[in-house]
């Protein structure tokens, strides 16, 4: 054991201490040929080319430009880098060139560099699926699992292109309900915007121009004249209230285990959102178990991973109840029943599915059944929304206007 962890230590030493070499020589048909190498040292470079049959005429480190912006690793590049792994893997590339090819074709510097770390951790004889789970941000314990799951099974290139399918649906899901929500984030922030500057900026105005009239200024108008010098006096304290709010909640959300209970129980009784959000939920609840239990997963080991794959704390407290449940022997419809977080009908797949052994394909129905919801619910809700918050902002903006043309209509009545 000692005598693994040491080659295993020196090995990560060794690693660590590669750089990138430039090198040009000739062939032994004396034609000139370029290249790069990793390697520790240009001794070795060297030695590396001879062997190949190149008479090495330069060698030199590879320059590193002064200004390289990174662009942050997105989840599409992930997914796109599964996909042509399992295409090279599947066509009988080995792993580590595979994963170097990718490495030199990838345009983003920062992906780039992680599939280079992973190349040397596999080169350097760690599996695969060890050497991604150095990366937990970008390869989640599901990735992980079914990387290792293929590795068992000699499938390496089927699960890679699983993984990949399964990234593009949740992908999908998620950029729909972005969609869903962004429209009255949007609408929402212009309302307070142009609040504000009615209250600042407008009212004043209106304000100064009454003066002149002499008499008192309606009920509405002197409420919306009051609530204007208010905000004058302490706009600064309501604008600090409302993003320390939103600074507060994200804080306590990420450090608390009973604040993301909270907020995420809220987000599911939400009226309309709550209800897309739970149909997404299910969906992703449903792909994940599939395709883990597909791979060949234990049912209990899979439903830990499904656990945190379900993206809602509320769904992950009951999800991992179900999975104590099911350790005790207890079936997987049961145990789903007393949670009480599903619907009849995803019950009913799920049970027929275990009766029939075939629970892989039962809960990719229930996901692409549910996928479907979503896209119509979407759809629904962008159609819905739309007129509803135009009628909310011009409520509000409608109502100030006529605070203050209600004195000009008042006057105007006496003369």
């Amino acid at each position: 054991m000692a005598t693994a962890a040491t080659k295993s230590a020196s090995a990560k030493r060794r690693k660590r201490r590669l750089q990138q070499f430039v090198w040009e020589g000739k062939d032994t048909r004396g034609k000139t040929v370029k290249g790069d190498h990793d390697a520790p040292n240009a001794e070795f470079v060297k030695a590396t080319l001879r062997r190949q049959g190149i008479r090495p005429t330069r060698i030199r480190k590879k320059s590193k430009p002064l200004f390289t912006i990174k662009r942050p690793i997105k989840s599409k590049d992930i997914t796109f880098a599964t996909r042509q792994m399992a295409t090279m893997i599947g066509a009988g590339i080995p792993v580590a060139q595979s994963i170097d090819s990718l490495a030199r074709g990838h345009e983003n510097p920062s992906m780039q560099e992680l599939l280079t770390s992973v190349r040397q951790d596999v080169e350097s004889g760690t599996s695969l699926s060890d050497a991604l789970g150095r990366f937990p941000v970008h390869f989640d314990r599901l990735y992980t699992a079914l990387v290792a799951a293929g590795e068992q099974s000699g499938t390496l290139d089927i699960l890679l292109d699983k993984i990949a399918i399964y990234k593009e649906k949740m992908e999908a899901i998620k950029s729909k309900i972005r969609a869903a929500l962004l429209y009255p984030s949007a609408v929402l922030t212009v309302a307070v915007v142009v609040v504000a500057i009615l209250l600042l900026f407008v009212i004043p105005a209106f304000e100064n121009l009454f003066q002149n009239f002499g008499s008192d200024l309606p009920t509405l108008t002197r409420w919306i004249v009051d609530l204007s010098h208010w905000f004058q006096a302490n706009w600064w304290f309501f604008f600090m209230i409302l993003i320390g709010s939103i600074v507060g909640s994200i804080f306590f959300y990420r450090r608390s285990e009973k604040a993301q209970f909270f907020f995420d129980r809220v987000v599911l009784k939400l009226p309309i959102f709550g209800v897309v959000i739970k149909k997404a939920i299910i969906a992703r609840f449903s792909r994940t178990l599939s395709t883990m239990f597909g791979a060949g997963v234990p049912l209990v080991d899979a439903l830990e991973t499904v656990a945190l794959a379900t993206g809602n704390r509320v769904y992950h407290n009951g999800v991992m109840e179900v999975r104590s449940e099911v350790s005790t022997g207890r079936s997987l419809e049961v145990s789903m029943s007393d949670s009480k977080l599903f619907p009849a009908m995803v019950l009913q797949m799920v049970g027929s599915g275990e009766e029939a052994g075939e629970l892989e394909l039962m809960l990719m129905k229930v996901a692409e059944f549910f996928e479907r919801e979503v896209d119509d619910a979407v759809a629904a809700l962008a159609s819905l929304i739309e007129p509803v918050m135009i009628v909310m902002l011009g409520l509000i903006v409608g109502t100030i206007v006529i605070a203050m043309y209600l004195p000009i209509f008042k006057l105007a009545a006496v003369f």
